[in-house]
């Protein structure tokens, strides 16, 4: 017997179990509980949407880069660039890097190992402008509180890489950062650089290709990387918003 048959088998099961399980009883639900049920249900509905929403970024940032990827390289010049028309682009640029404001962010993994980021400003030939760089990762000492020392060369550099747009959304731990420059922050936060800096900036970093000069371990995540995992939660979500209603639904029978 195909599945088709067994159909309507499975719906007669179903509706004979309901009736039995509800036998002598009225459904008389409780209102509050129902405010209650609904009031989880609408939560979780919203943090299964989040979930789903950062899937679908995370698929278009994706696509985005697939389809830029192969474009002719960008020079950055001295001139501000279009953000959002250079995102996910090949970029060149040559400059020198400055160490003065260079910094570490923090909490990067790379093969389950601790390690820093290396983002160096480099001033773009012939103008005040910079642009930061993204060098790549390195690993932590074994105490914390030591930082690296980072290598950086002196004089004119020629690079290569991809235009990114940091986030501007961050979970941070511990206090604001104090005055004074920091060498390690926790986050690549391009609008607290530019805030800082005494000197333009422009709005993309330039993450450094894996076969230009001057970088370290350049093994980028793609941008859709774990995106299932995403979707694994929204649909857990969904799952409790259902579970809400119907356990408001099944409490609601009672004998009279």
């Amino acid at each position: 017997m195909n599945s088709t048959a067994r159909s309507p088998n499975i719906v007669a099961r179903f509706c004979a179990v309901t009736r039995t399980a509800t036998s002598g009883r009225r459904f008389r639900p409780s209102w509050w509980g129902g405010a209650v049920a609904l009031a989880v249900a609408t939560g979780c509905i919203q943090l299964g949407n989040w979930q789903h929403a950062k899937a679908d970024r995370k698929l278009a940032a994706q696509h985005l880069l697939d389809t830029r990827g192969g474009d002719a390289p960008v020079s950055i010049g001295a001139a501000p660039v279009d953000a959002d028309a250079l995102r996910s682009r090949p970029v060149t640029v040559r400059g020198q890097f400055e160490t003065d404001r260079q910094f570490l962010v923090d909490n990067r993994i790379h093969r389950e190992q601790a390690g820093y980021h290396v983002i160096t400003p480099l001033r773009i030939d012939g103008s005040d402008m910079r642009v930061l760089v993204n060098r790549g990762w390195i690993p932590a000492n074994a105490r914390h509180d030591d930082i690296p020392q980072v290598a950086t060369p002196v004089g004119p550099v020629t690079l290569s890489g991809t235009a990114v747009v940091p986030g501007t959304r961050f979970f941070t731990l511990g206090d604001a950062p104090q005055a004074g420059w920091q060498p390690v922050w926790q986050n690549l936060d391009l609008a607290r650089f530019a805030g800082s800096a005494p000197y333009p900036l422009q709005p993309v970093v330039v993450q450094l290709a894996p076969d230009a000069p001057a970088g370290f371990v350049r093994d980028w995540p793609r941008p859709d990387e774990r995106f299932e995992r995403h979707l694994s939660y929204a649909l857990q979500w969904y799952g409790f918003a259902a579970s809400a209603v119907l356990i408001w639904f099944t409490l609601g029978w009672r004998r009279p």
